[in-house]
């Protein structure tokens, strides 16, 4: 594996040519000549070899870097970048004839004198506009590329200001630079595969999310997942606010550049990274259902302080308030901002015993059946993207979710499930073989039943009937052909 980019033979050339290794040397033969064990004509060999070859370094080797350079063309734009400069010019060129027709007409200059100089622009735009539409330097892929490193250097720019703003917190700086800086060198690298991969990487959960998930469930050490699901948190709403203001960039910049193709491409790859975002916060959504409106809440004071700070800078520009008010409020505000930088703390669901008796399917079940049923369930830990049910096995237990949210899939079509809920009952209960995928979407802890386990507790609960009731019909399955109204007919 590669820690940084492969570097082009004609830069190595110049790299070892230019590589000016004199003072290296000079300081090696110090050490040489200063030795008291070393021979004084060894010493005296030594000295001279080193003055040369410093002398030769810093006379032939620095006096002709330049001419090296030269010769092997680094001085020159390669012809792709030659052929896309060809075609900024013509872009921008058709920017300015628009800007300067709407202050021409804002200033109500003369007509003739108007009417010249766009006639003497024009020639040069046509000009522009030729020699890039001539231009077949520049490979599908290449611009396809070059749009992606602009796009993930936009959505740089974009992660600064918004943290200038305050709408992204310092906590979160340095994890969304990082994966833009990756996002950047992935396309730089590989193009459209390593912007891919750079993007997956961004939102997929890494060994330290598995190991934190190990610890709750092993240990029962919750404070590192819950850290760790609170930053995450966080973090993908920051991205979702950051990826949906590049749509606009894409269409207003880079397709009058490089092409409505290529802006095609972008939008595509643009959209799944937006569409992986929102599958994964829902995930999140599901497992903690109101810590996600706890943040936005957060985010939409942290806005509005901001917003206000930037009211008063106003107004002490235009001289309506004085210094002294002005450093009273930003005080104040100051206050303000400080109590809405808090982050809101994120609880992690308790172990199974207390899980059972939470669950509202189990509402209606006494204490002692309450105690049977939590030695009768199986504790199950599942990664995000790991598959649960396959459409080729058969399910024999019923799967509650105590924590983390699980997707469905069956004849085209799919459900999200968060806690609370269960899978697995229509494959038990039905009379035909149902073809259905279950499949983690956020690390869940799951409580699994056998069938006939499963059975015995459908007898003697409503609730539960109810639930399942109201799962058939939500996936448009006849309850009846699950349950009747008498449990001895289930």
């Amino acid at each position: 594996m590669r820690v940084s980019p492969a570097v082009d033979g004609p830069y190595r050339v110049a790299i070892l040519w230019g590589g000016l290794r004199g003072a290296v040397t000079l300081a090696l033969a110090l050490a040489v000549t200063e030795s008291v064990s070393v021979p004084g004509e060894i010493k005296r060999v030594v000295g001279i070899l080193a003055t040369g070859f410093t002398l030769f370094t810093l006379i032939v080797q620095g006096a002709t870097l330049r001419t090296v350079i030269g010769w092997l063309g680094l001085d020159r734009l390669s012809p792709m970048d030659q052929a896309l400069s060809r075609q900024v010019v013509a872009v921008a060129l058709q920017t300015v004839r628009e800007d300067v027709a709407r202050t021409s007409e804002n200033y109500e200059l003369s007509r003739d004198i108007v009417r010249s100089e766009a006639k003497r622009f024009g020639k040069r735009l046509d000009k522009a506009v030729k020699t890039a539409e001539e231009s077949v330097d520049i490979l599908e892929r290449d611009r396809v590329t070059l749009g992606l490193v602009a796009l993930a250097g936009h959505e740089r720019d974009t992660i600064l200001a918004r943290m200038r703003e305050r709408t992204i917190s310092a906590r979160m700086a340095d994890q969304v630079l990082s994966d833009a800086d990756r996002l950047i060198e992935g396309a730089q690298s590989q193009g459209r595969r390593g912007y891919q991969l750079a993007a997956r990487r961004s939102v997929a959960y890494g060994r330290a999310f598995r190991a934190a998930v190990w610890l709750h469930s092993r240990l029962h050490l919750s404070g590192p997942l819950a850290r760790m699901t609170a930053d995450r948190f966080e973090f993908l709403l920051s991205q979702r606010l950051i990826l949906r203001d590049l749509n606009v960039f894409i269409h207003g910049r880079i397709r009058r550049i490089h092409g409505r193709q290529v802006a095609d491409v972008l939008h595509d790859l643009l959209s799944r990274r937006i569409e992986a975002v929102e599958t994964a916060l829902e995930g999140l959504r599901l497992q903690y259902p109101g810590y996600a409106d706890q943040l936005e809440r957060r985010f939409i004071r942290r806005t509005a302080l901001r917003l206000e700070e930037r009211e008063y800078t106003t107004m002490l520009e235009d001289g309506l308030i004085g210094s002294e008010v002005f450093t009273d409020l930003m005080k104040a505000l100051g206050d303000r901002r400080a109590a809405a930088e808090q982050r809101p703390r994120l609880l992690i669901a308790p172990q199974r015993a207390e899980l059972v008796g939470q669950f509202p399917l189990f509402a209606d079940l006494d204490e002692a059946a309450l105690k049977r049923l939590g030695g009768a369930l199986r504790t199950r830990y599942a990664n995000a993207g790991e598959v649960i049910i396959r459409k080729t096995s058969v399910v024999k237990s019923v799967f509650f979710i105590a924590s983390g949210a699980v997707e469905l899939q069956s004849a085209g079509q799919s459900w999200r499930l968060g806690g609370g809920e269960m899978f697995g009952q229509m494959a038990i209960l039905m009379q035909k073989p149902r073809r259905a995928e279950a499949r983690a979407i956020a690390p869940s802890t799951l409580l699994t039943l056998d069938e006939e386990r499963f059975r015995q507790l459908l007898d003697g609960s409503e609730a539960l009937r109810k639930a399942v009731r109201a799962s058939a019909e939500k996936r448009g399955i006849d309850p009846g052909t699950l349950l009747s109204d008498d449990p001895e007919d289930v």
